[in-house]
């Protein structure tokens, strides 16, 4: 049965929330886990689809994992080599993350897999994992470079130095995984700083890994060790509820225990420079993770070129700020943002398409979108339907836009919705936006 959203014209956002668990944290968690020797303990875990995606495809790989039971995991780690042949395709759902991840996991591995996943994912770009994985000596193969994905035994990885074609932590990442299973150093180095979980978190299993500026390498054969990992709330689940409360006057909200890690923060920065009143309260740490409690109020905002270098930092969080572009005073302009034309929909075409269905006409670029924003306090969206396009991101961003619409609107295909944000309608509601969920 399809799913919808109808949201009411106005209201703000008030109280303090916690949004679900960090989405990238809790694949990798389950990865690194997975490989592990010993039992790693999750706490703060994503209950979402696309994580439970993760968590399935390991139980196929032979791997004990016991819960989610109140964001809760406990993974029986096999060891680097103990994974086992799978006896069908791996569906990895709607999670590219899983996907290109595993790719560079399974790519060392000495038995065939095949990974699968929903219509919106068998639509996305595959090949540009593939390739320097075959350079590294795997024996992938692509459907024309999408999926399904073949990844057949190879006699053995060797280690690459690899620059990376586009600022992608899901591409670094693939590739510090399969270096694991490689004879020698493999060394990434990226055109920008992107989100290093991945580092971060192999550390904290016990891997020696080497990071200096733009470059990041591991050795192949560390042994992991079990680790405890505490997952924060999702920087990128927050951006939603960040933009809603900056721009419905009145508002004041809490957001408790955000990831804040350095390489995820320029949606933060973005909204500062734009003029959004965010502070920044009890900085602390949790397994390995800068985290902290955001608090954001009403602020008129101001159209600004968001700088190239904040591109890659924010771009999960771009559908959510082209929202806060439409409500600022004057331009706002993206450019370099490519990465947004291959997400779980073409996120410049299907956000333009929403917009324009509640009135408000911008100018999407092949790499960006110029917006020209109407400040004030006054409506800036009208009413009506909207389509999420498969895209839980889509779905979430245009919800939060009733706050400024001078009618309520509907969303359609929100269904997606619960890949990374479990219980959105219900955390939305407390917060006070004016949401009902309909054909549950």
């Amino acid at each position: 049965m399809s799913r919808s959203f109808r949201v009411g014209p106005g209201g703000r956002l008030v109280g303090r929330i916690r949004v679900p668990g960090d989405k990238s944290i809790s694949h990798r968690a389950l990865m690194l886990g997975a490989i592990a020797e010993g039992t790693t303990k999750v706490s703060g875990f994503l209950t979402g689809a696309d994580a439970i995606s993760t968590m399935n495809v390991f139980r196929a790989l032979g791997v004990e994992i016991d819960g989610p039971h109140e964001a809760r995991v406990v993974v029986h780690g096999v060891g680097l080599h103990g994974l086992r042949a799978p006896a069908a395709p791996l569906d990895c759902g709607n999670a590219g993350t899983a996907m290109r991840l595993l790719m560079g996991l399974l790519a060392g591995q000495r038995f065939e897999s095949t990974l699968i996943g929903d219509e919106s994912l068998s639509r996305r770009p595959m090949r540009r994992v593939a390739e320097p994985l075959q350079a590294m000596g795997a024996r992938i193969e692509t459907n024309d470079g999408l999926p399904p994905v073949r990844i057949r035994p190879s006699p053995g990885l060797r280690a690459i130095r690899y620059e990376l074609p586009v600022a992608s932590a899901q591409l670094k990442s693939a590739l510090l995984l399969a270096g694991l299973y490689a004879q020698g150093e493999t060394v990434v180095v990226e055109p920008a700083p992107t989100r290093d979980h991945t580092e971060r978190m192999l550390r904290g299993f016990g891997v020696d890994v080497r990071s200096e500026g733009r470059v990041v390498a591991v050795r192949g054969g560390q042994t992991l060790r079990a680790a405890a990992v505490d997952v924060p709330a999702d920087l990128s689940s927050a951006a939603f509820f960040l933009v809603g409360a900056s721009i419905a006057p009145g508002s004041d909200l809490t957001l408790e225990h955000v990831g804040l890690n350095p390489t995820r923060t320029g949606c933060l920065e973005i909204l500062r420079r734009m003029g959004a009143d965010i502070e920044i309260l009890a900085a602390r740490e949790a397994g390995g993770e800068p985290v902290a409690d955001l608090r954001v109020r009403a602020a008129p905002l101001r159209g600004i070129d968001v700088p190239p270098e904040l591109v890659p930092l924010a771009i999960d969080e771009f559908p959510a700020l082209f929202v806060a572009a439409c409500c600022a005073e004057g331009r706002t302009t993206v450019r370099g943002a490519h990465e947004l034309r291959v997400k779980e929909s073409d996120r410049i075409a299907t956000m333009a398409e929403g917009l324009a269905k509640l009135g408000f006409e911008t100018r999407p670029t092949d790499d960006g979108i110029v917006i020209d924003g109407r400040g004030g306090d006054d409506a800036v969206f009208r009413g009506g339907r909207v389509h999420a396009h498969h895209d839980h991101r889509i779905a979430m961003s245009l919800s939060m836009a009733a706050l400024r619409a001078s009618g309520p609107i509907e969303v359609d295909d929100t269904r997606i919705v619960d890949t990374s944000f479990p219980g959105f309608v219900a955390l939305a509601r407390d917060a006070g936006l004016d949401i009902e969920e309909r054909g549950a």
